[in-house]
């Protein structure tokens, strides 16, 4: 089918499916994450496929969730009148985030990130749902979520990096940077932003050459292992934390702030004159 945010192309064995909203830093909004929840799952069923690569249009892999339309900044989209209630932003939280970035994870083709620049809050929660990934130099994670009040469902990523790294990296809002990243085990390769494509290929086609069912079953075997150690029980119970978190009195008055000064970066200005004050 036709996308309206993505370009999907295929080489080979290997299914290319770019993110393309590059004037928004690839700013997942509603059709985005549809879209890219559809062609994921066509590219799953389809057996010419044996590795799935998921990349960012422009300079920047993406910025995260665009909430433009649910605090009145772009068009209302279908969830906008369900985000009005606990109930409707838990459903939409649970349908659009949650469970569609679990998906990814879940598909039985192998799937690699190719990241680039910003890789911001949701932006960072997709691409650890990959089974490998591939960053630029240049790249950079940050999740400010918990500085918007709330305790990030982006957690997904985080969690990956161990108890402390994640603890830091939530508590502050730091960035983590690619060398470091990689450090870390978190990424796979590291290369000069001209050489990512290259180098993300070269990746992809030797994942290829394994027979499918072979490539399968370590994927599923993997990620059972993890699973079985409480990686799938951490990430429902931050979910549901998250939710609570959304609800209170602390959360409300940041999602106000932010919709009466325009910008979070304006009420972190704010809040931190405040601190030092």
């Amino acid at each position: 089918m036709g996308y309206q945010t993505l370009l999907v192309e295929r080489r080979g064995a290997i299914e290319l499916v770019t993110m393309n909203r590059p004037e928004v830093r690839n700013a997942q909004n509603t059709a985005l994450i549809d879209e890219l929840d559809d062609a994921m799952r066509v590219a799953d069923r389809d057996p010419d496929v044996r590795v799935i690569v998921l990349a960012g249009a422009g300079d920047h892999w993406s910025s995260g969730h665009d909430l433009k339309a649910y605090v009145g900044e772009a068009p209302a989209d279908e969830w906008h009148e369900k985000r009005l209630t606990p109930e409707g932003k838990f459903d939409h939280e649970r349908t659009q985030y949650f469970d569609k970035c679990l998906a990814i994870r879940d598909l039985r083709t192998p799937t690699i990130a190719m990241v680039q620049g910003h890789v911001v809050a949701a932006g960072w929660m997709l691409a650890a749902m990959c089974d490998l990934i591939v960053c630029a130099d240049d790249a950079v994670f940050q999740n400010p979520v918990a500085r918007m009040t709330a305790a990030g469902v982006e957690l997904l990523a985080e969690i990956e990096l161990g108890p402390r790294k994640a603890k830091e990296l939530l508590f502050t809002g730091d960035a983590l940077e690619a060398p470091e990243a990689h450090r870390l085990g978190f990424v796979n390769r590291v290369v000069p932003r001209a050489l990512l494509e290259e180098a993300t290929f070269e990746l992809a086609e030797k994942v290829a050459r394994l027979p499918a069912i072979t490539a399968q079953n370590i994927k599923r075997s993997v990620n059972h292992a993890m699973d079985l150690g409480g990686y799938r029980a951490a990430l429902e119970y931050h979910f549901m934390v998250h939710q609570f978190q959304h609800n209170t009195k602390t959360s409300l008055d940041a999602l106000a702030a932010r919709q009466q000064k325009g910008s979070m970066k304006d009420v972190f200005r704010d809040r931190d004159a405040g601190y030092e004050s």
